[in-house]
């Protein structure tokens, strides 16, 4: 019997998918058109729209049918699965695979009460562990007691889009952007929180670093590094700027970075640079 595991396009991965991983899009509306994420649209053709609409896109959750279609495929082979959603306080993706589960024996859901790289890095582990040969159920307890060490953080390069979405209010935004204000955002308890600000983009990276260094990095554990917009030039003047914390450890071009989606991207806008890791 082998182990699917399964997640929603909240998730954010490098490369080609592992061909045990299934992902269940969310939908992506631009005024009138909606898209599937990662289906129909692509994360380059989307910050292409993000930047030409007037409008923020709207996001929907995945739905519990979506969810029982993929079950559906899990129960007919005679295999097992492990479902990784992003955060439930972010989204009802979560509820909804909870509540086409109910009608599968073998399926395990798990909350991320992360998203985007963070989400990714704990569907890696999934993986691995399946390698392992652990069955489903071991592996939604070990990936569930292994959440917290997760640590997501991420400097933005403009409030316009929190202000946009009514995440900040908008004297707040205004003045931010008048200032020049760098954030640094990370992810808590599956909410994203401001860990801090700064003027300007040196600035916005050091504080960055530091958010890095005061968690510390498991690496033996999965790593990722991710981008939003067309070019990963800010991240990778980051990991130039930074490369005490790499060094002796991994080689910067064996460092995975990807793309970061529409579900995200939709919030924090182009040119965002963001690590996942598990703490120390």
């Amino acid at each position: 019997m082998a182990v699917r595991i399964i997640t929603d396009s909240g998730i954010d991965l490098p490369g080609e998918l592992d061909p045990r991983l299934t992902v269940v899009p969310l939908a992506i509306t631009f005024g009138s058109t909606t898209y599937e994420d990662g289906v129909d649209l692509t994360n380059d053709r989307f910050y292409e729209l993000l930047v030409e609409s007037d409008e923020l896109p709207k996001t929907s959750q995945a739905t519990p049918y979506e969810y029982a279609q993929v079950f559906d495929e899990v129960r007919a082979a005679g295999d097992e699965a492990v479902v990784v959603t992003l955060s439930s306080a972010l989204s009802g993706t979560y509820q909804s695979a909870v509540t086409a589960a109910a009608d599968y024996e073998g399926v395990h859901v798990v909350d991320s009460l992360n998203v985007t790289i963070g989400q990714g890095i704990l569907v890696q582990y999934a993986l691995r562990l399946a390698d392992e040969g652990l069955g489903a159920a071991q592996i939604a307890e070990r990936v569930e007691a292994a959440r917290d060490r997760v640590c997501l953080v991420a400097l933005l390069d403009t409030l316009e889009y929190l202000k946009r979405g009514g995440r900040i209010p908008k004297s707040v935004g205004t003045i931010g952007e008048l200032l020049n204000i760098k954030p640094v955002v990370g992810v808590r308890d599956g909410e994203v929180v401001m860990l801090g600000k700064a003027r300007g983009s040196k600035n916005g990276r050091n504080l960055l670093h530091q958010a890095v260094e005061k968690n510390g990095i498991d690496f033996g554990m999965p790593i990722l590094l991710g981008y939003s917009g067309l070019s990963d030039k800010l991240l990778r003047k980051y990991l130039e700027d930074n490369r005490s914390i790499w060094e002796g450890k991994v080689s910067e071009d064996r460092l995975p970075i990807t793309s970061v989606g529409a579900t995200v991207g939709t919030h924090v806008g182009p040119n965002a640079i963001a690590l996942a890791f598990f703490r120390k």
